[in-house]
C-alpha cells in the first residue's frame, strides 16, 4: 500500500506540474498573440509601414516599461511579453534602470545596449545562418 501511495502522489504532482507548465505556455501564446494581432490590423488598417510599426513596438514597450505596466505583464505572460519587440524595448528600459543605479549617469548610454546585446546578437546570428538556407527574393 505504501508505494502505491507514493506513486499516486508522483503522479499528481507531475499532473500538476504539467498543468502549470499548460497555463504559462497558453498565457504567453495569448499575450504574444494579442501583440500580433494589433500588428497586423496596423498593418491592414493605416498605411504605416512595417518597419514602423516595429519601431512603434520598441517605443511602446519602453513607454510601457516607464509607467511601471510592463513590467507586470511581462512577469504574467512570460515570453509572450517578452519576446515580440515591446519586451525588446522593456529590455532596454530595464537595463538602462539598473545601469544607471549601478553606474550612474554612463548607465544611460550603457544601460540598452548593455541588456539587449544577447538579443540582438541571436537575431544577427540567425539572419545569417537563415540568409546561408535560402535564396531571397525580390519583391
Amino acid at each position: 500500500m505504501h508505494k502505491h501511495k507514493i506513486l499516486t502522489d508522483n503522479y499528481k504532482k507531475r499532473q500538476v506540474m504539467l498543468m502549470e507548465i499548460f497555463i504559462e505556455l497558453l498565457k504567453a501564446f495569448a499575450v504574444g498573440g494579442l501583440i500580433c494581432v494589433v500588428g497586423q490590423i496596423l498593418i491592414d488598417t493605416t498605411s504605416l509601414t512595417p518597419g514602423r510599426i516595429l519601431v512603434a513596438y520598441v517605443v511602446a514597450g519602453v513607454l510601457l516599461s516607464a509607467i511601471g505596466v510592463y513590467a507586470p505583464l511581462a512577469e504574467w505572460a512570460g515570453a509572450g511579453a517578452t519576446v515580440p519587440l515591446t519586451g525588446f524595448g522593456y529590455a532596454m528600459a530595464k537595463g538602462t534602470v539598473q545601469a544607471i543605479i549601478e553606474r550612474g549617469p554612463a548607465g544611460i548610454l550603457t544601460g540598452a545596449l548593455t541588456s539587449s546585446s544577447g538579443g540582438v546578437t541571436a537575431a544577427i546570428i540567425c539572419g545569417i545562418i537563415a540568409s546561408f538556407i535560402t535564396r531571397p527574393k525580390e519583391k
